[in-house]
């Protein structure tokens, strides 16, 4: 078979265990688990196959025209590059994972077969927006990822959490999404095709009318999909669905397709200096707003939520500078060690029974009862942190390389001020990293207090996958930073002396600062009441309210608890804390600014509509029904009644053809 059969595999495959799961997972529950996981081990093997034989050379392209339009057209059209076949590895690889992960983490869900077929539909529609060449047919996969991701987080629905949280998650991409399309309408209608390779070609030629415009069009639904300020919120209230969901969602599949559509297309964006400013600037908020976020969440999750929002803003700087392979490499990275955060996340979770690090905080030998998520979530919070040799550090390091040369003037694709824009928050985020990565390692493994909970040993399924994820976290890095040029644009991957030294130096203060402060707040711990610190890290005079945090697992119930007195973060953010706990407050202000204003014309429409036109339809009713009445009366069946009538007619007329007569 040729490569461009293999390549259409590959998103087939996982699309046609989706459709099998959905019609014979109830009836034959024995064929669930195979029809999850070999479709997409052998879409795995055959992206592999792809990768190999691309090469990282020519890129693979086919097309077929998918329907006559009258004017532009839309064809089936491949397109895959260094960058897509690297990514659909990734994609396949993590899905993989998942659902051999999800085997063991669900095993007693009665809604598993529903699960897992829309795991593999989500997986399929990635894939297809990995190796679409046309715009349209790319479209089609991010759309059903989006609506993929509204079953998958709202999969306890039983819980009003999850609810909300997929209906949230479906409204803010969707109000990205419509400005996106309409960016890609006036993109074909300039390019006359919605191939990616003639839109490329049109670009390079000056063809497109308002460079600017389009762009920024295009950047709303980017900015949606992949979680980027100020349209991010949804992110971390997703965590209300499965853990598997989350380690698939934030690491190599939906949050990563925004980003890898600006990389595929990245010359319309660097055609207008404008817009990478503000790319720049939006990558750079959302570092440094998230990170803090980061580090004040009590919810493990929500730290690595957070985190995930985080990372792919070092993405979106990387393409603010015109470095498309450094933020590649970064998102490949990240997808290995942040889909092992997550599910090391989940065998916690089991262990010990909330979702609460304050918890967590307070039960001790939690490390000695799950050892295989001990030792693998070190091994992916040092790759968040970026400490050599682990692969954050060599991808982050890529991305602050590309921002030193924009900012120096060594790159001919972005403006000065956008570099040093991404260059101050990346090392900024660095700090911030660092520092939440230790605090959850801290508060998650080296509690004092109650003995762990035993709820027996975890699947075997869920180990291993833990252990397969650890390996490219640890020596991905190390190996791709020298190999990956040669697939992508053939730019140096390679840390230079000078942002080594500060990223690594910065990130070690972070930890080391972040250390010390939760060794004081275990002294004053120890020497104070709780409520006392507590106040005190809070900067309270009076009393600190106890705080209840639900679960988002719902399997292991609502815990409530009071605020951790040795919790650094509270002597890290100060005041700050709070408001960087409640994602400083984006959602009250969207409430005000929109959903409010919604909610009262909604009410406005819905009484114009009971008082004002049903009014008048009523009285366009009412009319008829009084002449039929009136009619009705008239009908008595009196002969007498009828002859009287008669006669009182013809006198009338008689009388008025006589006047009429007469006037003449």
């Amino acid at each position: 078979m040729t490569t461009t059969h293999l390549a259409v595999l590959v998103p087939l495959l996982p699309f046609l265990a989706a459709a099998a799961g959905l019609l014979v997972g109830r009836s034959a529950p024995g064929f669930v688990r195979p029809l999850a996981v070999l479709p997409t081990l052998a879409a795995l093997a055959l992206a592999i196959t792809v990768a190999v034989d691309q090469g990282g050379g020519r890129a693979v392209d086919a097309h077929t025209q998918l329907t006559p339009t009258g004017s532009v057209p839309i064809e089936l059209a491949l397109h895959i590059d260094g960058f897509a076949a690297l990514v659909a590895v990734l994609v396949a690889f993590v899905a993989t994972c998942v659902q051999i992960y999800s085997t063991g983490y669900l095993r007693d869900d009665p809604r598993y077969p529903s699960y897992a077929a829309l795991v593999s539909l989500f997986t399929s529609a990635m894939l297809l927006v990995v190796y679409s060449g046309d715009l349209i047919v790319l479209l089609v996969g991010w759309e059903v990822m989006g609506i993929c991701s509204y079953f998958l987080v709202g999969h306890y629905w039983e819980t009003p959490e999850a609810r909300a949280a997929s209906i949230k998650a479906f409204l803010v991409t969707k109000l990205g999404d419509v400005p996106f399309l309409i960016g890609l309408f006036a993109l074909a209608t300039d390019a006359g095709s919605f191939r990616i390779t003639t839109v490329l070609g049109t670009v390079a030629n000056g063809g497109l009318h308002h460079p600017a415009l389009v762009a920024l069009l295009l950047l709303c639904g980017v900015a949606g999909k992949s979680a980027q300020f100020p349209l991010h919120t949804w992110l971390p209230d997703a965590m209300a669905g499965p853990t598997p969901i989350s380690a698939l969602i934030h690491a190599a599949t939906m949050v990563a397709a925004g980003v890898y559509f600006v990389a595929r297309l990245l010359p319309v964006f660097e055609a207008s200096a404008a817009v990478m400013i503000v790319l720049a600037v939006m990558g750079a908020v959302t570092m440094v707003g998230s990170a803090l976020a980061a580090l004040a969440q009590d919810d493990i999750k929500r730290v690595l939520a957070y985190s995930t929002i985080g990372q792919l803003g070092y993405m979106t700087g990387a393409l603010a500078v015109g470095d498309r392979g450094a933020a590649v490499f970064h998102l490949l990275s990240h997808g290995a060690f942040k889909a092992l955060l997550f599910l090391a996340a989940g065998v916690i979770i089991h262990a010990a029974g909330t979702n609460s690090l304050a918890v967590m905080s307070r039960t001790s030998g939690l490390r000695e009862r799950v050892p295989d998520a001990y030792w693998t979530m070190t091994v992916a919070l040092l790759a968040l942190a970026a400490i050599p040799p682990f692969s954050g550090f060599f991808s982050k390091e890529s991305v602050l390389v590309a921002a030193e040369h924009a900012a120096t003037g060594h790159t001919a694709h972005a403006p000065g001020s956008a570099g040093w824009i991404v260059l101050v928050a990346g090392l900024v985020t660095a700090v911030l990293t660092a520092a939440y990565a230790t605090r959850l390692w801290l508060l998650a493994f080296r509690g004092r207090g109650t003995d762990a909970p035993d709820h027996g040993r975890q699947p075997l399924s869920m180990t291993v996958v833990l252990w397969v994820l650890a390996v490219p976290s640890l020596a991905f890095g190390g190996f791709a930073y020298r190999s990956l040029p040669g697939w992508f644009d053939g730019r140096d991957l390679t840390p230079t002396l000078t942002t080594s030294i500060l990223g690594t130096g910065l990130a070690l203060v972070g930890g080391l600062v972040t250390y010390g402060a939760w060794q004081r707040t275990r002294a004053l711990a120890a020497r104070a009441p709780i409520g006392a610190v507590a106040a005190h890290a809070e900067g309270d005079a009076g009393l600190v309210e106890a705080e209840a945090i639900a679960t988002h697992e719902p399997a292991f119930g609502d815990v409530a608890y009071a605020p951790d007195p040795a919790d650094p973060a509270r002597l890290l953010l100060g005041p700050l804390r709070r408001p960087a706990a409640e994602g400083f407050h984006l959602d009250a202000v969207y409430d005000v600014l929109f959903v409010r204003p919604v909610l009262a014309a909604a009410s406005l429409v819905q009484f114009l509509d009971r008082e004002v036109v049903d009014t008048y339809v009523r009285g366009a009713a009412a009319a008829p029904r009084l002449l039929g009445a009136a009619v009705r009366r008239a009908q008595t069946g009196n002969v007498q009644t009828y002859v009287s009538a008669l006669l009182a007619g013809t006198v009338v007329l008689a009388v008025a053809v006589l006047l009429v007569a007469t006037g003449a």
